[in-house]
Formats: C-alpha cells, sequence, structure tokens
C-alpha cells in the first residue's frame, strides 16, 4: 500500500478489515448496527480488489488452471501476500465461507483498472461456458475443485486430531476382543465392541455405520497459562459396523433357551497404529470439501504452539508439519485463517557495552500456517513455510 497516503491507508486499512463483519449476521447479533452507508462501503471495497502493488513481479494475465495446481499455490503466484487472495477475488464474508470454486481447465484473468487488480474465471468480457459431455457416473462438482493444499499434506489430519472433554473418550463404545482372541489387531480383522447400557452400538438404519478408533486423551496445556484446553485422542485407524451389540438365543443344554448378550461387531478398514482391546469408537464424521479459501483473520489473533502433531518424541516442526495452537472458534479462529510464525527472540550477552549486560533480540517473522481444523478452544494448521525450526511457545499472530 506504499502508493496510499497515510489517511488512506488507514481507511482502507479500516474498511478491508471492516467490510466482512459489517456486513455478516454475527456483527448484527453482536450488537454493532450496520448502517447503510456502512454496507455500501464494504460492498464497494470488497469488489475493487487489490492495489497493482500488491501482485507478485510476475503475476500472469492469463492462466490455464491444470490439474495438480492448488488454491495456495495459485494465490502465491499472483500475490505478494498470498492471504489477501479474498481481496483479489473480490470476495466479502459470506463469499468466503463459501468460496469461489476453481476448477482444472478453466482460464483465470488478471484485470487492472484505476490502479487495481481483480481475477476473475473465463473468457474476457464473456461467462465462461462449461461444456458437458454425458457419463454413466455422477460425482459432486465440488470434489473436482482445486483443493486449497497438496491432498496428501492435509487429508489425513482432516480425520484425525480429535480434541474431546475430559469424559468424552472415557464414555465412548469400547473394543472388547477379536474373533481369534489376539491381543493386537490389524486391517482386516473383525472386532467386538460395546457401548453403555443407555446407548447400545446399533445397526440399525439412521445409525452411524462408520466408526474411528481412537486411544489415550491427551491434555493440551496452554503454553503461557497452563489450563488445560482439551484433550487429543491418539488416532490408530477405522472400523465399519457389520452388526450391532444385542441378545443372541441359545440352547442351554437342558432343552431350554436362554438369551445372551452379544457385543457388536465391526471390521477394520484402515489402520494407521495396532489396535487392541480397550480402544475407543467414535462415530467417523461425513465427508466434508475441504477447499476453503486461504484469508488474513478480520480481528487480531495473538496465539502460541500448543504442541507439534505425530509424535511426542517431536521437539521441533519443520515445514508440512501440523502444530495445535491455543485459540479456536470460541477465539474467532476458523479455518483457512493464515498466520504468521514469530521466533522468541534469541538472548546474547552485548559484549560491546562495559557492563556485558544480556539483551534479547527483537521476535521476527519466521513463516506461515493456514488452520485447516478448528475446535472449540485449540485449532490445528500446517506449516506452509518456515525459516528456523517452531517449538511449542512459539507466537502467531496476523500475518503482516
Amino acid at each position: 500500500m506504499a502508493a496510499f497516503s497515510g489517511m488512506q491507508r488507514a481507511s482502507l486499512g479500516a474498511v478491508t478489515l471492516l467490510c466482512a463483519a459489517l456486513v455478516s449476521p454475527l456483527a448484527l447479533a453482536q450488537g454493532h448496527p450496520v448502517t447503510d452507508g456502512q454496507r455500501a462501503t464494504a460492498q464497494q471495497v470488497a469488489a475493487q480488489g487489490v492495489p497493482l502493488a500488491e501482485l507478485a513481479p510476475d503475476a500472469p494475465d492469463t492462466y490455464v488452471v491444470k490439474s495438480g495446481d492448488t488454491l495456495w499455490g495459485i494465490s502465491g503466484m499472483y500475490l505478494k501476500r498470498p492471504w489477501r487472495w479474498p481481496e483479489l477475488w473480490g470476495m466479502n464474508l459470506q463469499a468466503i465461507r463459501n468460496p469461489h470454486l476453481i476448477f482444472p481447465g478453466q482460464t483465470l484473468h488478471l484485470d487492472k483498472n484505476g490502479g487495481y487488480a481483480r481475477l476473475r474465471a473465463g473468457a474476457p468480457g464473456a461467462l465462461e461456458t462449461v461444456r458437458v459431455s454425458p457419463r454413466t457416473r455422477s460425482d459432486s462438482l465440488s470434489e473436482s475443485a482445486l483443493p486449497t493444499l497438496k491432498s496428501h499434506l492435509i487429508e489425513p489430519f482432516l480425520v484425525e486430531p480429535l480434541v474431546v472433554d475430559a469424559d468424552a473418550l472415557r464414555q465412548a463404545p469400547r473394543i472388547v476382543g477379536t474373533t481369534e482372541d489376539r491381543v493386537l489387531m490389524t486391517a482386516n480383522d473383525r472386532i467386538y465392541a460395546r457401548a453403555d447400557a443407555a446407548s447400545p452400538l446399533r445397526a440399525e438404519p439412521g445409525e452411524p455405520r462408520q466408526y474411528r478408533i481412537f486411544r489415550d486423551a491427551v491434555a493440551l496445556k496452554d503454553p503461557m497459562t497452563g489450563e488445560i484446553l482439551g484433550y487429543e485422542a491418539h488416532y490408530l485407524g477405522k472400523a465399519v459396523m457389520v452388526r450391532g451389540e444385542g441378545y443372541e438365543d441359545s440352547t442351554n443344554g437342558k432343552g431350554g433357551i436362554t438369551s445372551d448378550y452379544v457385543p457388536a461387531s465391526l471390521d477394520i478398514t484402515a489402520i494407521k497404529e495396532e489396535i487392541r482391546a480397550g480402544d475407543r469408537l467414535l462415530p467417523a464424521p461425513a465427508r466434508a470439501f475441504t477447499s476453503y479459501v486461504p484469508h488474513a483473520p478480520q480481528a487480531d489473533v495473538d496465539a502460541r504452539v500448543v504442541s507439534i502433531y505425530g509424535s511426542s518424541a517431536l521437539a521441533n516442526a519443520a515445514q508440512n508439519n501440523v502444530i495445535a495452537i491455543n485459540r479456536g472458534t470460541q477465539d474467532g479462529v476458523e479455518v483457512g485463517h493464515v498466520l504468521n510464525l514469530m521466533t522468541k527472540g534469541s538472548r546474547i550477552r552485548d559484549t560491546t557495552a562495559e557492563q556485558r549486560s544480556e539483551i534479547k533480540l527483537p521476535s521476527e517473522s519466521n513463516g506461515v500456517v493456514m488452520v485447516f481444523r478448528t475446535f472449540d478452544r485449540v485449532s490445528y494448521a500446517l506449516i506452509l513455510d518456515v525459516r528456523t525450526p517452531v517449538r511449542v511457545g512459539d507466537r502467531l499472530v496476523n500475518p503482516e
């Protein structure tokens, strides 16, 4: 924004930050009335794009989207600061929550006018025509859209991290054994499980059939206060329900019939680690389309790294690692938020001074992360770029 005066920068910055909030129902619910003038201003700013100075040096005027592209990669192709992607598209908060979908084969056009740039899909001056040929199989259109990040980096973590309260996992249905009474269970094994009498495992229509298997809910503590933010359950694998638990009639050897309780039957369909009796089952969530739009938070965020996901032995995190942070949905953090990692700032001895006193160097930008999964008080983020190793307690703030 170097091309703007101080007053213009302040005005544009304030309006940009407010544009989404002003037009959202959330703003009204929180007691912030929106005037007609404010609404009009917000919509105008949302539609004008980004200053030309914000474009990447080699931003192409046209680009044909290819299979294998990602939303984050294209964002970086066009912008110096990829998290300003919504502004380049002219999105407001409603559009961010229902993102503009980009598909392989589409042509992106960069329009420059009045010192601003906008991106759109389709032929210049016309709506893009998408030709559809007959096919024997029907797929969701959203599933063919570009993912935000490389799928192999993000997909495993969309189901693995699970933050629960202290009792949720302890009260979940538990595995009690296998057909061959094995101690350790693996893929394709048949397992048996039971739940509390008040909520037995059923295989009836409308009841869950797909389950995930977890163990050992580990406390996630705020590195600043020591407060427990939730419990992270350790993901082990997946199973599918074959038969629900109930009662089965059999002869008692005396010419009579007896009714015996039998646990639910499930087959293990995927495994990350060996499974054993006592591990817990939780219904698998419905598959969700996750091509969220990278964008900066509307409000100030000041977060800390709580843990490095995947191994308690990891002391440092690097690019493509996943971290948990001490902010969640109740703090306004949402999927797609891009945050700036900060170094802690080393302490050094000032050898140039007579007293040789110890001084702390300032914190510096260390890279960026994107939030991809949120819970009430904890979120998970993928490290997209980093310069030095990330540690528990490192700070995350709004991108510059």
